[in-house]
C-alpha cells in the first residue's frame, strides 16, 4: 500500500467506523454474510485479518467465535490505535503493523479474513496474496474477502461508481466527509469478480465464488482443500 494511501487512511481512522454504515450503502448485507462465511471445524479458530483497520470486521468474527484467537495486521498504526480500543483488554487480539504482503508470517491459520483493503493493491500484488493466502490456510480453512469488484465493462463500472456517489450524498455524513472518500476511491485498483475467481483457483482454491454482491461491493468465499 502506497504512503498516500496510508497517510489517507491514518487521517479518517477516528471517524472511520461511523461513516462506514453510510459509506456502504449494503452495510448490514455486506458484512452479515462475510461473516457468516467464515466456518471453522472448531471453536478456538486462530483467525487473520488482513488489512484489519479498525477491526471492524473482526469484531463480527469475534461475536461469532468469542474463543478465537485473532490476529490483525494493518499499515496504519492509527488504524489499529482504534482497534485496540474496540478490543481493549482481550488478551487473545494480537496486532501487527505492517505491509501484509510482505510480513513472514511464522504460523497456519482456520480462517483468513479481509474487508475493503486488498483492491488497493495491483493486480500482480493481489494474485502473489491469493498464493500467499492459500498457503497460510490449514487444510479446509477459508478465506473469506469482502472488497470492491469492477464492473464487468466500463459502462457498468462507471455505473455502479454513479449509483454510490448518488447514495452516500443522500446521507448525513458532511459534504468533506464524501468528497474525501471519493476522493479515496480514484486510488482504488478493482479487478472484476472473473478475475478474482480465477486468481483465487490459480492460486489454489478449488472451492471458490462471489456469494453476494451490490454494485461494486462483492464478498468472496475460498475453501483450502
Amino acid at each position: 500500500m502506497s504512503e498516500i494511501m496510508k497517510k489517507q487512511f491514518d487521517a479518517v481512522a477516528r471517524d472511520y467506523d461511523r461513516q462506514r454504515r453510510q459509506l456502504i450503502p449494503c452495510f448490514d448485507d455486506f458484512y452479515g454474510l462475510a461473516a457468516d462465511w467464515v466456518n471453522c471445524a472448531n471453536d478456538t479458530p486462530r483467525i487473520l485479518d488482513l488489512g484489519a483497520g479498525t477491526g471492524l470486521f473482526s469484531s463480527f468474527i469475534r461475536s461469532k467465535y468469542p474463543k478465537a484467537s485473532l490476529t490483525l495486521i494493518d499499515l496504519s498504526e492509527e488504524m489499529l490505535k482504534e482497534a485496540r480500543s474496540r478490543f481493549s483488554d482481550d488478551s487473545a487480539v494480537s496486532y501487527i503493523t505492517a505491509d501484509y504482503t510482505r510480513y513472514p508470517y511464522t504460523e497456519k491459520y482456520d480462517a483468513i479474513i479481509s474487508s475493503l483493503s486488498i483492491h488497493h493493491l495491483t493486480h500482480h500484488a493481489k494474485k502473489a496474496l491469493f498464493r500467499l493466502i492459500h498457503e497460510l490456510l490449514v487444510d479446509g480453512g477459508i478465506f473469506v474477502n469482502a472488497d470492491q469488484a469492477a464492473g464487468s465493462t466500463a459502462f457498468l463500472d462507471s455505473y455502479y461508481m454513479e449509483q454510490w456517489e448518488n447514495a452516500i450524498r443522500e446521507t448525513s455524513l458532511s459534504t468533506e466527509a464524501i468528497e474525501a472518500s471519493i476522493e479515496r476511491r480514484k486510488l482504488d485498483i478493482n479487478a472484476t469478480v472473473q478475475e478474482q475467481l480465477d486468481w483465487l483457483q490459480e492460486a489454489g482454491f478449488t472451492h471458490t465464488d462471489c456469494v453476494y454482491k451490490h454494485y461494486s461491493f462483492a464478498v468472496f468465499a475460498s475453501i483450502k482443500n
